[in-house]
């Protein structure tokens, strides 16, 4: 029984269900730090200052950076040659990933009531984390069909180029001219290496450490970096291009140590503060669990009315349903855009309880509802 327990915990870690797992773990042990007698060191540590920045802002604009760079390698490779290849492909994420944005972000302003200090938390519950939604569904085993994780995941990379787009247009502020010239001089370098066809991937990532540099100096946040230098890094008909060379070395590292260091720096919340339905916390939850599944399903089911988009291949609407329940999952990239959107320390705690309860209601239930729904 020992040994058999064992396999399947290791079965689970290592297959697909195993980064969201992993994360799954990380943001609970933060949530038991932070409610125990290590709470004041945990806030410490994470303030420490380490050189330019405190150990939060490496983790926030340094890790996550090469977050972004994994993400935007996933986005070109799906857009050349993958499941984003043709405008057919394309339709259904699309506009199920567009309105699943927009409905939460409708949601959160009208909970909120569109106050002057919380409208700029209107992206918060916009995003849905990809690893968290398709960890929960690979704990279903057969019982999700393939086509909703191909659904799922689609709709998720559509989501994180919508978030880039809101990060670096949202969330910009007091631009630095000398700091984006520089940013366009190693973009151009970049260029020049992927027309020249460079397939050793040093000078890309030299280059791409200079671009967060500059990036991070310029105003603009300094994650949008990763998914730029992603954008040249070359893709061919192999698999020893450089684009898949390096996306099979980040992905371990990105699933296993980046996103759950992440999680645990930013999902620790001493409860007992502000409650639940204080207009900011309820906007960010009730967005991501209401918002997330009107948008999503809701426009499904509208564009194959309409003749504009096919149901996922063997897929039914209760299940569908259940997939725009887990997109409501928005953890990782929810907590991230909240730590931008606010500076207040109150307000970001309040950002958190938010976030935790909308993604746990919106995977508790999307779990359910795809476990008992019929094949």
């Amino acid at each position: 029984m020992i040994r058999k327990s064992f396999l399947a915990v290791r079965d689970h870690l290592t297959g697909e269900a195993g980064p969201g797992v992993v994360l799954m773990a990380a943001a609970g042990l933060a949530l038991i730090v932070a409610n125990s007698g290590w709470g004041s060191a945990y806030e410490h540590a994470l303030h420490l200052s380490l050189g330019p920045l405190s150990l939060l802002h490496w983790i926030n604009d340094g890790l996550m950076a090469v977050f972004f760079l994994f993400v935007g390698l996933e986005v070109k490779r799906e857009v050349v040659a993958g499941d984003l290849s043709t405008p057919a492909a394309r339709r259904p994420p699309v506009i199920a990933a567009v309105a699943g944005m927009a409905m939460p972000a409708l949601v959160y302003l009208g909970v909120t009531g569109a106050a002057p200090a919380l409208v700029r938390g209107w992206a918060i519950p916009s995003a849905t984390d990809i690893a968290f939604a398709i960890g929960v569904l690979a704990l279903l085993g057969s019982r999700a069909p393939a086509s909703l994780k191909l659904f799922l995941t689609t709709v998720a990379i559509v989501d994180d180029i919508g978030a880039v787009a809101i990060i670096a247009v949202a969330y910009t502020s007091g631009l630095k001219l000398w700091a984006l010239a520089a940013a366009a001089v190693v973009l151009g370098g970049l260029f020049l290496l992927n027309r020249r066809g460079v397939r050793t991937l040093w000078p890309y990532l030299l280059l791409a450490l200079l671009l967060w540099a500059a990036v991070l100096q310029s105003g603009v946040h300094a994650t949008v970096a990763g998914v730029l230098a992603a954008l040249f890094v070359p893709l061919g008909d192999d698999d020893h291009a450089p684009l898949d060379r390096l996306e099979h070395t980040l992905s371990p590292w990105v699933s296993y140590a980046i996103l759950p260091i992440f999680g645990f720096a930013n999902a620790g919340v001493a409860f007992g503060g502000a409650p639940l339905w204080a207009p900011l916390p309820l906007g960010v939850a009730l967005g991501l669990f209401f918002g997330k599944q009107i948008g999503v399903f809701g426009a499904m089911r509208s564009a194959v009315a309409l003749g504009l988009a096919e149901r996922p291949e063997g897929a039914g609407w209760v299940q569908l349903y259940g997939v725009a329940l887990l997109a409501g999952i928005g953890f990782t990239m929810s907590l991230f855009i909240g730590g931008l959107a606010f500076r207040d320390p109150l307000l970001i705690e309040e950002v958190k309880i938010g976030v935790l309860a909308g993604s746990c209601a919106s995977a508790l239930l999307g779990f359910a509802v795809l476990r008992f729904a019929a094949r």
